[in-house]
């Protein structure tokens, strides 16, 4: 093929390509009009891309075209290639054709085994394929990329519910039109897909199984997303599809927003996998399983053999998989083989790597065993226990198995050697199947002693060891945590470079913090000279704050000199306030330029003021020149205010709009206020419909408000048609206000069910109620329930509250369980209410329980708080940095050891 292309011309190439497309045309019985159809493609572009006057036709056309035809894709895009003048010879981008992959080298789980033949060796099978509801969605993933479109979708599932198998099975057909798949894997997943995305061609499955290890990887997921974002979006690298799973709990990691105070580490993986995704069950529906069953009828003997065991449940791809026999060796094991599955258990649900050192393992698991066991133990106990989970059960799995991973073939850097594996000694890895198991059984046991000085003593990876400290610190186990903390800074860590840095200030030691806070800056934590530089400025130390803020802004943090600016500015200090404000607008920080500018303007000189803001604007920040308008507006000049709203507008800022309307509105120019309030509404901000709306209502215009809420809603805020009800609540006009409520609900706002539920209890229709909130809570919106319960509670109905704070909490709300666990313990049901507490912490609102701790020490019973604090400290997530945290320092300061007991205090 290289020879044959080597001797093309473009020409040659673009008369072949136009053949073999009008080849197909034929042989599929179509017209040009049908043909556009089924590609998708306008009439216009197929008739230039098959006439021989027009250019030479996209690869995007193209690759539609040989799509809709069932031609093969590759050969038709090297033909466009050559014709377009890229035929220069070069090899194709990374992977090879779809054909020549054995699916358990892409890691579909095997099944199961047959004999190729006498005196060969046996060979792995997979079971029949039975399709489920995700199956379709993938099939239009695939069907769309053959059209031309390149497409990404992320299984979501957990253990062993047959995500890569499904996968496998969607690009077969891209297999018969000679796409290639790449499976990004060596040295390290993430480093193979970092360095060969930008080489990923057209027609080609990027393969992403396990896609926690690339998108999760700290050092370089967010890049990676970022390439991947890249390739589909480019139309001259396309048509290409990206696959990938991900169990729940890391694509949840992934998806949620940060704290409004916190980092954002995966604000780009956050973004690619947006309408991305679909989920995958644990377990066969009634169809599925008389599929499954009627392939088990038809002679597959492996499905048959899993539905004697799993048929029942449904989870026969975990069956298939062998996670059921893996949890019967973990079960059935000897006491030591089991110690050493439990502390690898633990290490892989606190964020220890894939690959688990033997000496960190064997050194962990003695607090594992019971004292009886130990006792029993003989000198070779570790190299049985080892040997007993080597052994392989059905599906070809073994709990804990020695791996070699490989090692790196380039040069260390910072981006990679904090995550790379381990070669001191060899090293183990947990089946899946038993980690996820691990994660659900152990989620709220604290680790023994032994785990935390194995750690300590073996551990050397820096993400490890930060994992470890969080945990640690969750669980209140304070003295392993600093200590943790430490080697993971003498091993270069930067998040514990910036911890000890603040801690080493609050003890005093200046000297000291600042020296780790440069260092994590120098790895680019600046957030520690940040901090520091805010606390000297604080105590008054001006000339130190402005020394670590430059430094932290430059390495990149010009925040650290706004601040500073800001409290010299509060303080009175403007020409040091302003030095401040300019260095950090110099660095890039456009809210400078917006502070400055509302500086100046109160020291009189307007004309810097405005042209900082316009500035501001520039740079995408409106705000600063609505800001000088409503100064402007305030003082009565209203010429020079309408001004900046216009500007502000010009930029577009629609607040600028918004805020000239109003003014318009307050003159009495009402046609000119709704025309200004349309604009912005046209531009997708409806709020100055209902700001007027508002205003109309305050002056007694019904009618006129009435109008404009009504404006709102039909530019897409259903919050005109609640404020409309509203009006018609209040006038008593109570079947209007119902209706217009439903309307809101209806455009796509189920809270205003949860209003007009809390109007019908008021009214006193009770079931009423209960009716709409059961409603809103079928949307996830439970704030109607959890209200009508704190009603009833306190009109003195428990019995009523309690019902539906339970119906809130069997819709997913923890704040019903919050609810309940809280009249419980009002009323002296301490027990129930410990259990309706855990319950909520089980589903990650640990709060409760710290809530409870506070009501048991009011009440006076410091054993009863304590009780229900270890609980807390044993869900984790109580760390310093929230409240629970506090919380548990105040009756344990120095901490709790491993086994839950107070820690004496130490340095």
């Amino acid at each position: 093929m290289d020879e044959e292309r080597s001797g093309r011309t473009a020409d040659s190439a673009l008369t072949e390509l136009r053949r073999r497309l009008a080849d197909g045309l034929a042989r599929a019985r179509l017209n040009q009009t049908q043909l556009a159809a089924r590609a998708e493609l306008g009439r216009t572009t197929v008739s230039e891309a098959l006439s021989p006057k027009k250019p030479v036709p996209s690869a995007e056309t193209v690759a539609a075209l040989a799509g809709a035809l069932k031609l093969p894709v590759q050969e038709l895009l090297e033909l466009q290639r050559d014709a377009a003048g890229g035929g220069n010879g070069e090899r194709p981008g990374p992977g090879r054709p779809i054909g020549q992959w054995d699916p358990h080298a892409l890691e579909v789980h095997p099944a199961g085994t047959a004999q190729a033949g006498f005196g060969l060796p046996q060979q792995r099978i997979l079971p029949g394929y039975v399709p489920r509801e995700h199956d379709r969605v993938l099939a239009e993933v695939v069907r769309e990329a053959q059209q031309g479109h390149s497409r990404m979708l992320v299984l979501v599932g957990e253990s062993s519910t047959g995500k890569t198998r499904a996968c496998w099975e969607a690009v077969q057909p891209l297999a018969e039109q000679g796409w290639r798949l790449w499976h990004p894997f060596d040295p390290t997943r993430a480093e193979a897909a970092l360095k060969d995305l930008k080489r990923v061609g057209p027609c080609t499955v990027v393969w992403l199984n396990e896609a926690h290890h690339y998108l999760g990887d700290l050092a370089v997921g967010e890049g990676i997303a970022a390439a991947v974002h890249s390739l589909l979006t480019s139309l001259e690298r396309g048509p290409v599809l990206v696959l990938g799973t991900l169990w729940p709990d890391y694509f949840k990691q992934y998806t949620s927003l940060p704290a409004a105070s916190g980092a954002d580490p995966h604000s780009r993986v956050r973004e690619l996998l947006a309408g991305r995704s679909v989920s995958v069950p644990d377990s066969f529906g009634p169809s599925a399983l008389a599929a499954a069953k009627a392939l088990a009828a038809d002679g597959d003997w492996l499905m048959a053999d899993a539905l004697t065991r799993a048929g029942a449940d449904g989870r026969l791809t975990q069956d298939l998989a062998g996670g059921p026999a893996l949890l019967e060796r973990y079960r059935t094991g000897s006491p030591a083989a089991k110690a050493l599955l439990e502390a690898a258990m633990d290490a892989r649900r606190v964020g220890v790597g894939l690959y688990l050192p033997q000496a960190f393992l064997t050194d962990a698991a003695c607090d594992y065993l019971h004292d009886n066991d130990w006792n029993q133990l003989t000198d070779d106990w570790a190299e049985k226990a080892y040997a007993e989970l080597a052994k392989q059960v059905h599906g070809k799995q073994a709990p804990l198995s020695r791996v070699t991973p490989r090692p790196q073939r380039r040069p260390p850097s910072p981006a990679t050697s904090a995550n790379a594996p381990s070669l001191s000694g060899p090293v183990f890895r947990l089946a899946d199947y038993i980690e996820q198991h691990g994660r659900a059984i152990r989620r709220h046991l604290c680790p023994p002693a032994s785990f935390w000085h194995a750690a300590h003593t073996h551990l050397t990876r820096t993400g490890d060891l930060d994992s470890l400290t969080q945990a640690a610190e969750g669980w209140h186990r304070l003295q392993w945590a600093h200590h943790l903390r430490l080697r993971a800074a003498d091993h270069g860590s930067i998040d514990a470079l910036y911890d000890l840095a603040l801690r080493r200030d609050e003890t005093g030691d200046r000297e000291g913090a600042e020296s780790l806070a440069r260092q994590a800056a120098h790895h680019g934590r600046t957030e520690a000279l940040a901090r520091l530089a805010e606390v000297r400025e604080e105590a008054g130390d001006h000339e130190k704050a402005e020394t670590l803020a430059r430094r932290a802004a430059d390495h990149g943090n010009p925040m650290a000199l706004l601040f500073v600016a800001w409290m010299r500015d509060k303080a009175g200090d403007r020409k040091g306030a302003e030095t401040l404000y300019r260095q950090a607008a110099d660095h890039g920080n456009t809210g400078a330029l917006h502070l400055l500018a509302l500086m100046l303007d109160s020291a009189g000189d307007r004309e810097e003021a405005e042209s900082l803001a316009r500035q501001a604007a520039d740079h995408g920040r409106t705000g600063t020149l609505v800001s000088l308008g409503r100064a402007r507006e305030e003082a009565g000049e209203r010429e020079e205010a309408e001004s900046l709203y216009r500007q502000a507008a010009d930029h577009d800022g629609l607040d600028g709009l918004v805020r000239l309307a109003e003014m318009r509105e307050k003159a009495g120019e009402r046609e000119s206020a709704e025309t200004l309030a349309r604009q912005a509404a046209d531009h997708g901000d409806p709020n100055g419909l209902v700001r007027l709306a508002e205003m109309r209502e305050k002056a007694g215009e019904r009618e006129s408000a009435e109008s404009l809420y009504r404006q709102a809603a039909d530019h897409g805020d259903p919050n005109g048609l609640v404020r409309l009800a509203e009006m018609r609540e209040k006038a008593g006009e109570r079947e209007e206000a119902e209706s217009l409520y439903r309307q809101a609900a209806d455009h796509g706002d189920p809270k205003a069910l949860v209003r007009l539920a809390r109007m019908r209890e008021k009214a006193g229709h009770r079931e009423g109620a209960e009716t709409l909130a059961r409603q809103a809570a079928v949307h996830l919106h439970t704030d109607g329930l959890v209200r009508l319960a704190e009603m009833r509670e306190k009109a003195g109905e428990r019995e009523s509250a309690e019902t539906l704070a339970r119906q809130a909490a069997d819709h997913g709300d923890p704040n019903g369980l919050v609810r309940l666990a809280e009249m419980r313990e009002k009323a002296g049901e301490r027990e129930s209410a410990e259990t309706l507490a855990r319950q909520a912490a089980d589903q990650g609102f640990t709060e409760v329980l710290v809530i409870l701790t506070w009501m048991r020490v009011n009440a006076g019973d410091r054993a009863g708080a304590e009780i229900v604090a270890r609980q807390a400290a044993d869900h984790g997530g109580t760390d310093g940095r929230r409240s629970g945290g506090a919380t548990l320092k105040r009756l344990w300061p120095y901490g709790l050891d491993p086994d839950g007991t107070p820690t004496p205090a130490w340095q």
